[in-house]
């Protein structure tokens, strides 16, 4: 079982273990000495918060230890490293970000120079390796490299992922659009982009100060880009996460689209041209049975994975699968990119609405059941199956459903929290089951 690597790579509150100085040096240690052999090269890109920067660095200085060199592509969206590991020959890429987290938070995620995430054996053994170090203490002149290691941010890297996101596409035709940019890594990005592809695009919350990304905006709060839609009586909207690998959309009534609709619109138009493989696309164990039914009425299968994106595209690979994603905005197009990306999403969905002449509303046209989930702040994640008033409470709701909703009960794999989902026909009883459950774990659990 791995101790720092989560789903989404390591992350922490920005400072303390297992993001304090110390051990992201000997991440950075750790790291350089499982790249593959050959001139060892890496490129690290950030988000917006005010700690990205000293964590950037520090790990450029465990790299240096090590022997491998370090270049810096600045503020850049996940997805963006991921592209330029691959298509620039690093050796690896590495994103310094939270994602959707609070600004407090940080995270450091590792890309192999196939841009795509380092399996799990591999995170592993570099855990195993930064636990040595710690152990055997770092040493002086690596410290003290670490305040003199600088990293400066290369603009060609920054513009040939740009250049990349905005080859010939089609624009946004006379379509008024708000895109939300959650004061992240869109911020630096999205702009620039949209005004290459011809679109013209209204920006807001684009004005990071290190500590605002994603606060009361971007993609956890699909909301707010919806209520300024409607103000500003506009076609579409469109909100980024912090690194801007997921995005979800509005339409013009104010109407959030998440990613389950958003993978039902794409899986149309990929089987329409004939370009969806298998006429498969996969999901995790969060999306809507909805989604699970329109996709069935197009001869499309829909496979489950569970939630995280490196388990969606795993699922992908064996199933020979072009397209896969999750509730949340990300979504993975498997031609084009390794990763979820939300920029490269955005203008396709942007491609598709320009193409029909209708409103994104409309496009979409999906029955979802009833869904709620619940967040439990936990203080440890001990097996859920393991305490009896957990267990019971969870097999008294798939009882009572009895075929006629889900019942999904996981710990996040990047925050402290365990999380139930209730899906039924029922409204009473998919918020009686999800109240029970989330009762029984704060009894047990709760932090």
């Amino acid at each position: 079982m791995r101790k720092l690597f989560g789903t989404d790579g390591i992350r922490g509150v920005a400072g303390e273990y297992p993001l304090d100085k110390k051990t992201v040096l000997a991440v950075g240690q750790a790291l350089g000495h499982h790249l593959p052999a050959g001139p060892r090269r890496i490129v690290i890109g950030q988000d917006t918060r005010e700690s990205s920067g000293w964590i950037a660095q520090t790990l450029a200085a465990g790299l240096h230890a090590s022997g491998t060199e370090a270049e810096s592509a600045g503020v850049i969206t996940t997805p963006g490293i991921a592209f330029l590991a691959h298509t620039k020959k690093f050796s690896a890429g590495v994103v310094i970000s939270a994602s959707h987290n609070p600004w407090q938070d940080n995270g450091i995620k590792v890309f192999g120079p196939d841009g795509y995430k380092l399996p799990d054996a591999i995170e592993l053994e570099i855990e195993q390796e930064i636990f040595s170090l710690l152990a055997g203490g770092i040493s002086s002149t690596t410290a003290r490299s670490s305040s003199t290691s600088m990293l400066t941010a290369d603009p060609q890297l920054h513009k040939s992922y740009v250049q990349w996101l905005a080859r010939p596409r089609a624009g946004a035709g006379p379509l008024k659009v708000v895109v939300d940019c959650a004061n992240g890594a869109a911020s630096a990005l999205a702009p620039e982009v949209f005004k290459l592809c011809g679109i013209s695009a209204e920006f807001t919350h684009n004005a990071p100060d290190g500590r605002n990304i994603n606060e009361n905006c971007g993609a956890l709060h699909p909301e707010v880009v919806a209520r300024e839609v409607v103000s500003r009586k506009a076609d579409l909207g469109i909100c980024f996460d912090g690194d801007a690998d997921r995005a979800l959309f509005a339409g013009h009534e104010g109407t959030v689209i998440n990613g389950d609709a958003v993978m039902l619109l794409l899986a149309r138009q990929l089987k329409q041209r004939g370009e969806l493989a298998n006429d498969t696309v996969v999901a995790t164990t969060m999306s809507n049975m909805g989604l699970e039914i329109a996709l069935k009425e197009l001869g499309i299968t829909m496979l489950r994975a569970p939630v995280g994106d490196k388990y969606v595209l795993d699922e992908m690979k064996k199933s020979g699968a072009v397209m896969g994603g999750e509730q949340s905005g990300h979504i993975i197009l498997s031609r084009e990119a390794t990763t979820g990306d939300g920029l490269l999403t955005a203008l396709r969905v942007l491609e598709i609405v320009t193409g029909s002449g209708k409103r994104v509303e409309e496009l979409v046209g999906m029955k979802a059941f009833p869904q709620v989930i619940k967040n439990v702040r936990v203080r440890e994640k001990q097996p859920l199956n393991l305490i009896p008033a957990i267990s019971a409470s969870i097999e008294e709701a798939e009882r009572d459903l009895n075929g006629s909703g889900r019942v999904v009960v996981r710990y996040s794999g990047t925050e402290a929290l365990a999380r139930v989902m209730i899906e039924a026909e029922s409204k009473e009883k998919m918020a009686r089951h999800a109240d029970a459950i989330a009762q029984a774990i704060q009894k047990a659990l709760g932090a």
